[in-house]
């Protein structure tokens, strides 16, 4: 039987190679389906929604307001968590009014990362979007004043002598007493609901295959982690890959429409076409 091949993209990020790797070499039945994948940085993969070009794409939960016309929510492969925010950080400790006038290093205008620094220093407009490995050393050889980190970056700020100045995510659960919404993953509308349903019970099975035998994605892990130790790998993994990424549930879902409504409260987001959350027949 002829297989139908569907563009796949998501990170090079161990949480993502750990979420794809049995469904992309085929450790599970994909009843049917081969994947072409794409791997990139977030940002870029927020850019190639924007344009449409992949029809099942991880991106920032931030830049699903913007393609949602195109694309749904599916309900599995998500990363949202608690104590997993971005962080703001520095050679040195600076005020509020500091950061409003400084440069500031972000992974991206449509990630979610910059929607919580804009929501909590929304005075600072001197914003520079890179890519989100480079942040630290552009920090440190002062081309930039402050940095906003995702990822494994939380993980080796400290060593390389950098300060905290705000946890954007414990800001935000705080705030709202929700986990926090990072990245999706999205499908095209036009495959149809057949189809999606499909994908997304494959994602499924492909997570709960590496939480079985959680040393089978590790090769792949490797082969795309830029030489990061095999510990800080699946620290990443522990924080981003969790209940939530198998199954939104209303936890998750509440805190995405949450984020959605304030969002477009303080005009960080366009005005949705569609509705927001995961399609009825994907629950």
């Amino acid at each position: 039987m002829l297989k139908q091949k569907l563009t796949l993209g998501f990170s090079p990020c161990p949480n993502d190679t750990f979420i794809f790797d049995a469904l992309i070499h085929q450790k599970i039945d994909t009843e049917g389906l081969e994947f072409d994948i794409r791997l990139h940085d977030v940002e870029e993969l927020n850019s190639q929604a924007l344009a449409g070009t992949l029809d099942i794409t991880k991106l920032s939960y931030h830049a699903f307001a913007h393609v949602n016309g195109q694309y749904i929510l599916l309900n599995s492969g998500s990363a949202l968590g608690k104590n997993c925010g971005p962080l703001l950080i520095a050679m040195q400790p600076l005020s509020d009014e500091q950061i409003n006038n400084a440069k500031i290093a972000i992974p991206g205008k449509l990630t979610t990362a910059n929607f919580l620094f804009s929501l909590e220093y929304p005075d600072a407009k001197n914003k520079v979007e890179i890519v989100f490995s480079d942040i630290e050393e552009g920090v440190i050889n002062g081309k930039f004043d402050a940095g906003v980190i995702i990822h494994e970056n939380r993980f080796t700020y400290e060593k390389k002598g950098l300060t905290k100045i705000c946890d954007l995510g414990e800001r935000w659960e705080a705030n709202t007493g929700f986990p926090i919404p990072l990245g999706g993953i999205a499908m095209k509308r036009s495959l149809g609901d057949d189809l999606q349903r499909k994908v997304d019970r494959l994602i499924r099975k492909s997570i709960e295959f590496a939480f079985k035998n959680e040393h089978e994605p590790l090769a792949f892990m490797k082969a795309n982690a830029q030489e990061m130790e095999e510990e800080v790998m699946y620290k990443h993994v522990d924080l981003y890959v969790n209940d939530f990424s198998v199954d939104l549930g209303e936890e998750g879902k509440s805190a995405i429409r949450y984020m959605y409504e304030k969002g477009m409260a303080l005009q960080l987001f366009k005005p949705l076409t569609q509705p927001i959350i995961v399609p009825h027949y994907l629950q």
